[in-house]
């Protein structure tokens, strides 16, 4: 039958699987080929061919490919320490979040986590890798799959699949050892050759290839500050018993979801007053520069920082660097011609900094505001300067970067690094980015207040990253302190807000497998109405409703 694979019609018999397809046409792709998309759907390598078809293969390099190999390699991970210790010594096995070119992991159980150990690990992996053994699929009633978890002691997924709306649910399993993966797998350990284990605090850190260069893995970056904001966020989740979407669901069907936002927005709360303590113990500091990747809640922050700032006395003045933008026809375009609004060269660095130097002399300044719909900077009259309790919050994406600010002294300066950073898992074996729940924020607060569609907001994300991983997250770790916006009630909002965007987004648009997985994310989760929600939230910003203007 006909099969079109690169805009090339060729004649396939019938049975052929996308595997067999794969190694005939490797030698073409630079790198290794761990899927397909068949007519507009991804499939695992193991599907055949059943009809005529069109056929795009997805390698390491694409970020679907990237994501299944990340995948696999936790089960492959998960094996091989499953291999070396009996069940009768194993607590749990919990991949905890993202660090600089890896997972970080923690082991609990009847044995100490050290380099031995992983050693053992490692080596046990490389030699699964080697024996290029399958990666089997099965599917499985869902009561067999939660009685099969409690055996097991992998307990979240036994408290998952207890809200599983679907009779069956598929399983993966190397040579025996069976886990549950949300998304799809490479077809065999053999594809499994990259990977380096990396001891690191309490646990290790799994290192992989980025789909950059997916033959290559980075050596471990010790981003300190960033790991330990993530790992207070996910103790404080520990703590409450909320860690997992599983338990998420349970406090929902037990009609406890009131107290638990109430005591999360309580702890942000908490945690913004002692950073207004801080700079006011600092009478030095005349700036706070506030910034973070996008959909970090950093407007809101501002104005809720403001508040606190006042109860100790200051008087807070709000700038966005945004009304220093250069004029539209001096704006920076990226490589296709676009308008790059995330560049440093997009803001009047000379006037910002000139006019900076000058409220720190006491000098009064005209202020300016930035026209969008014209693209001019314009001044209405307003004016400003500083006394003695005076201080100015700036937020802008480019706020920790000296370069923005050189002109001003270091110590007149505090800086604070934003960013939802989501402390809520799956389960134990599988995360929730960050990147996924600050475009969720993103999808929900755009069509709410630009009219963007989901397919749009998708579409634009790549490019939206890319500014950020240029002007942001390398000045994160010269941030004074960190904040972390996200909440762990915060997907049980956002699903009934995003849910119909996705389901906007027609089949055969390039940005539907995204959204397919969103989808699919989205039912793992019980929903909760959001006007329980104090109108200060930082999630207010993205489903509207708050008590600033954002």
């Amino acid at each position: 039958m006909e099969v079109q694979i690169g805009g090339k019609v060729y004649e396939i018999p019938q049975g052929t699987s996308y595997r067999q397809l794969a190694q005939r046409f490797q030698p073409e792709y630079e790198n290794d080929i761990v899927l397909a998309t068949v007519n507009g759907k991804l499939q695992e390598l193991h599907k055949t061919v059943q009809a005529p078809c069109s056929l795009e293969f997805v390698t390491t390099g694409d970020k679907a490919g990237a994501q299944s190999y990340e995948r696999s390699l936790i089960l492959l991970m998960n094996k091989a320490i499953y291999d070396l210790k009996p069940l009768e010594e194993m607590e749990k096995v919990n991949v905890k979040f993202s660090v600089t070119h890896g997972l970080y992991v923690e082991v609990t159980g009847a044995f100490k986590v050290d380099q031995e150990f992983l050693d053992q690990v490692e080596a046990r992996m490389r030699q699964l890798a080697a024996a290029d053994l399958p990666i089997g699929k099965k599917d499985v009633h869902v009561d067999d799959a939660v009685d099969f978890f409690r055996r097991v002691k992998m307990y979240d997924k036994e408290r998952l699949f207890r809200y599983r709306r679907s009779s069956h649910v598929n399983l993966y399993n190397i040579e025996g050892f069976v886990d549950y993966h949300y998304g799809y797998m490479v077809p065999s350990t053999g594809y499994l050759k990259y990977f380096r284990l990396q001891l690191y605090r309490e646990g290790f850190v799994l290192l992989f290839p980025e789909a950059q260069a997916p033959r290559v893995v980075p050596p471990f970056e010790a981003n300190e500050k960033l790991f330990d904001t993530m790992q207070k966020s996910s103790r404080w989740c520990e703590q409450l018993g909320v860690d997992t979407v599983g338990a998420i669901n349970d406090k929902i069907a037990a009609g406890q979801m009131q107290d638990l936002i109430l005591i999360e927005e309580a702890r942000q709360e908490r945690e913004i007053s002692d950073i207004a303590t801080l700079i006011a113990g600092q009478p030095h500091i005349k700036f706070v520069m506030i910034a973070g990747p996008s959909s970090s809640g950093k407007t809101s922050f501002s104005h809720r920082l403001s508040i606190q700032l006042r109860a100790q006395g200051l008087v807070p003045h709000p700038i966005g660097l945004d009304d220093y933008f250069v004029d539209r026809e001096r704006t920076p375009r990226d490589e296709n011609g676009e308008y790059n609004f995330e560049a440093l060269e997009c803001v009047d660095i000379e006037q910002f900094n000139q006019d900076m130097t000058a409220l720190l002399a006491g000098q009064k300044v005209s202020m300016p505001t930035f026209n969008f719909k014209q693209g001019r900077r314009e001044y209405r009259g307003n004016y400003l300067q500083l006394g003695s309790q005076d201080i100015l919050v700036i937020e802008g994406i480019h706020g920790l970067n000296d370069a923005l600010s050189y002109s001003l002294p270091r110590e007149s300066k505090f800086k604070i690094y934003i960013s939802a950073l989501t402390q809520l898992n799956i389960d134990e074996h599988n995360r929730i980015p960050t990147t996924d729940g600050r475009l969720i924020r993103r999808m929900v607060r755009d069509a709410r207040t630009r009219g963007n569609t989901a397919r749009e907001t998708i579409a634009r994300w790549p490019s939206v990253r890319r500014g950020e991983e240029a002007n942001i997250f390398p000045y994160q770790e010269t941030a004074d302190v960190m904040f972390n916006s996200a909440l762990c009630y915060e997907f049980s909002v956002l699903k009934a807000h995003v849910e119909p965007l996705l389901f906007g987004i027609p089949t055969d648009a390039p940005e539907y497998q995204e959204a397919k997985r969103l989808l699919k994310f989205f039912d793992y989760f019980l929903a909760v109405d959001s006007t329980a929600i104090p109108g200060n939230s930082l999630l207010k910003e993205f489903i509207g409703g708050s008590l600033f203007q954002v």
